[in-house]
């Protein structure tokens, strides 16, 4: 890439181009490089930053990554307080009294620095432009301006402050509207003379490890001196070849002796070559005549003061070939000016550079580093989110179909415990006198006692029943139970996660299913009334509840007892003499008591017929035939077994045998009354075995209704994660290219102005 030639400054007053616009151009390149690199590396450490402190995006950024670029921020921001300060700097060396000051003033083209007769600089002094219209000046330990309007004030001040020793520095602040040549960046010293201290070492650590140009003012009517030679040789010891020139001044004085000229010019070139090549070995034999000049201050000075005032140059005492010498000093200052330009921005800017660019690099790396990272964990993340979705879309169609199978399952077993609970009940109910058999307590016909009596035989009957309905129901039902909610878990299992797999086992009880058989004796035979009262087996309400039954005897007894009554009121009015005959106002029996009579004939024929079809007619028959044949004495022995009978039944109706009718006749009427409790009791079953499993089944869901809210939660998450990590990977890439803006800028820099131009 080519690159444009350093820009230069055209300077009215010197009517030449400096070559120090270079440095002051390559000072503000380098400069705007650095806030760019500081903004972007403040920006990267605040990104980085964000990262690390988030939770969600762990071990994208680590800390030491935070730490390193918190640590290039703050060394960027030290370096470019640095380069703010930078400035070209040359130094001026010589004995004392050999024309430094004036050297200095002549290329400022002001009497700047007290110079003359009287004038010896006794410690350090820098030139340097101000941007006010005022000169001042600060001493080395103070920021108090102190103000100057001429030379000869500041001559005063310096020689009237006691407390400057050749070791101080004194900061002269020109205004730069009076000096084109401090307008870039130029700071020019002053120092005392190599002669008039022994601490070289102190200065040099001092005042010339940031000089870029040390110029030797030497004496033209002398030769170089050994304190000269040794104060650079200390120099050279601590600066890798330093730039030097060699100002052989006051060389107006060769004009008086002009047939010596050149034999003087070529000793002190030859001397000066010597000391530069071989005692320094600073520059190459070739290079070093162009580092030596022969001048006239003193005489430059005066023709620049005299043009600025509107007077031609060589007015004054100017000694012959002054036009020479002023040719020499502006050979000398060109040549000055582009060694210092191009060395000052070689030493002052190059290393930063490299830094600048080792820096972003470096961020560039952990740039990469974090968005290599976030892609990855991004492709992880979708896949992970494509899992937990694909499976929440398998969690949720099993549950339907494992509902829907669970469901039938359920229905299933709970209409075989119906079932197998009503055909067990019904064999109970038909072995009820076995259990009621088994009952024994006190047993007394009084009222009080026949209460306590019942109410713990309901209680042994309920319990007896419930016993052995478990025994025959229980262990199956339990074990069917049990397999169901075992199916269950396992069908469930798959659609739970790993991590709460262990925890499904805790959702079914630790506990046997226990069947409840809720039969209630007490309150379905609450109203059962014992008849314990003794009854002749051959008598007539026994006879009549043998033939007709139960229901029907009750119709007929109380008939018999309706017509008797009837009769016994309507005997007394046939029987009244003053009557007349029966009125016919008294009511005819009704057609209900008719029927009535009727029902009951038929019922005592049915009976009869039933009597005869089981031989009954046979002993009837037989009687008939022995009544002829034996006649009366039948019937005594008739009614003599009969009475027997009667004693005999009387005798033996004891306490034990009112308990056997009790217990009999409960028996027919819980028989009855249980039957009517079959389909409810099993039905009740059922429902608790229903409950049961859909106890467990709903614990189930709920386990996979969280495993589902969960994987929705993970899916939300993860969703917030990636959409993180794509911003990381963008503001990354995006970070990234603006580093490599940053180190092409770099390069251009270095192109421009620190690699040499051809």
């Amino acid at each position: 890439m080519a690159s444009a030639p350093p820009l230069r400054r055209t300077d009215s007053a010197r009517g030449e181009f400096s070559p120090l616009k270079h440095f002051v151009l390559a000072k503000k390149k380098i400069s705007d490089v650095f806030e760019q690199l500081l903004n972007y590396v403040k920006e990267t450490s605040d990104f980085v930053e964000d990262i690390y402190g988030n939770k969600a995006l762990e071990e994208i950024a680590t800390q030491d990554q935070k730490l390193e670029i918190q640590a290039y921020a703050d060394k960027l921001g030290v370096i470019q307080d640095v380069l703010a300060r930078r400035h070209m700097k040359v130094a001026f060396f010589g004995r004392t009294s050999n024309g430094k000051s004036t050297v200095i003033n002549a290329m400022l083209r002001d009497r700047v620095l007290p110079s003359g007769i009287g004038h010896t600089t006794n410690c350090f002094l820098s030139v340097e432009g101000t941007d006010e219209d005022k000169a001042y000046l600060k001493t080395e330990g103070s920021e108090d301006e102190k103000s100057i309007k001429t030379v000869n004030q500041l001559a005063h001040a310096l020689h009237m402050d006691k407390s400057l020793d050749a070791g101080c520095l004194v900061r002269v602040f020109w205004p730069k509207t009076k000096c084109a040549l401090l307008r870039d960046d130029l700071v020019l010293v002053d120092s005392p003379g190599t002669d008039v201290t022994s601490q070289l070492d102190s200065w040099i650590d001092k005042f010339c490890l940031d000089a870029d140009v040390f110029v030797l003012v030497a004496n033209s009517e002398s030769t170089l001196m050994n304190t000269e030679k040794h104060f650079f040789h200390k120099v050279n010891e601590r600066l890798s070849k330093p730039n030097i020139f060699i100002l052989n001044n006051r060389w107006d004085a060769s004009a008086n002796e002009p047939e010596y000229m050149e034999d003087v010019r070529k000793q002190h070139t030859d001397r000066c070559v010597n000391f530069l090549v071989d005692e320094l070995k600073v520059v190459d034999r070739d290079q070093a005549p162009n580092r030596i000049f022969f001048v006239s201050a003193k005489e430059v000075l005066s023709s620049r003061m005299q043009r600025a005032q509107g007077m031609p140059e060589t007015g004054g005492a100017l000694a012959e070939g002054f036009q020479e010498r002023l040719k020499e000093f502006q050979s000398f200052e060109r040549r000055f000016e582009e060694c210092i330009s191009q060395s000052a921005v070689k030493t002052k800017f190059e290393q930063h550079t490299i830094r600048a660019k080792q820096i972003t690099e470096q961020v560039k790396s952990i740039m990469d580093t974090i968005n290599i990272e976030a892609a990855e964990k991004r492709v992880a993340a979708l896949e992970d989110r494509e899992y937990q979705m694909d499976r929440l879309d398998f969690v949720k169609n099993q549950l339907s179909l494992l509902i829907d199978d669970i469901k039938k399952k359920i229905k299933a077993i709970s209409e075989d415990v119906e079932a197998k609970v009503s055909i067990a009940m019904g064999e109970e109910i038909s072995r009820l006198h076995v259990i009621v058999d088994e009952f024994h307590t006190d047993f007394h016909p009084s009222p009080s006692v026949l209460k306590v009596y019942k109410s713990e035989l309901l209680a042994h009957v309920e319990e007896g029943m419930g016993k052995n309905l478990a025994f025959r129901c229980s262990n199956a039902i339990n074990a069917s139970v049990q397999s169901s909610q075992k199916y269950m878990i396992e069908s469930m299992l798959p659609l739970i996660p790993s991590t709460a797999q262990n925890q499904v086992n805790m959702l079914v009880p630790n506990r046997t299913f226990d069947l409840s058989y809720d039969l209630n004796c007490a309150v379905i035979c609450s109203d059962f009334q014992e008849n314990i009262e003794f009854q002749f087996s051959l008598g007539w309400k026994a006879l009549v509840h043998r033939y007709l039954g139960s229901a029907n005897a009750q119709r007929a007894l109380s008939l018999v007892n309706q017509n008797l009554q009837t009769s016994q009121a309507a005997l007394p009015l046939a029987r009244t003499p003053s009557s007349g005959p029966p009125s016919s106002a008294a009511p005819p029996y009704n057609e209900g008591a008719l029927m009535t009579q009727e029902d009951l004939m038929v019922a005592m024929a049915t009976n009869v017929a039933s009597l005869t079809s089981r031989a009954s007619m046979t002993v009837v028959i037989v009687g008939g035939v022995v009544w002829k044949t034996v006649g009366w004495r039948l019937v005594v022995l008739s009614a003599s077994l009969y009475g027997l009978l009667y004693l005999y039944e009387r005798l033996t109706w004891t306490t034990k045998a009112k308990e056997r009718a009790l217990k009999r006749q409960f028996v027919d009427y819980a028989t009855e009354k249980l039957q009517l409790i079959v389909s409810f009791t099993s039905a009740n079953c059922s429902h608790q075995v229903q409950q049961e499993m859909a106890t467990t089944f709903g614990r189930l869901c709920q386990q996979v209704d969280q495993t589902q809210k969960e994987l929705e939660e993970d899916i939300r998450k993860l969703t917030v994660k990636i959409n993180q990590l794509e911003t990381v990977q963008s503001r990354s890439k995006s970070l990234r290219h603006k580093a490599t803006d940053l180190e092409e800028q770099l390069e251009e820099f270095t192109y421009q102005y620190l690699q040499p131009q051809e």
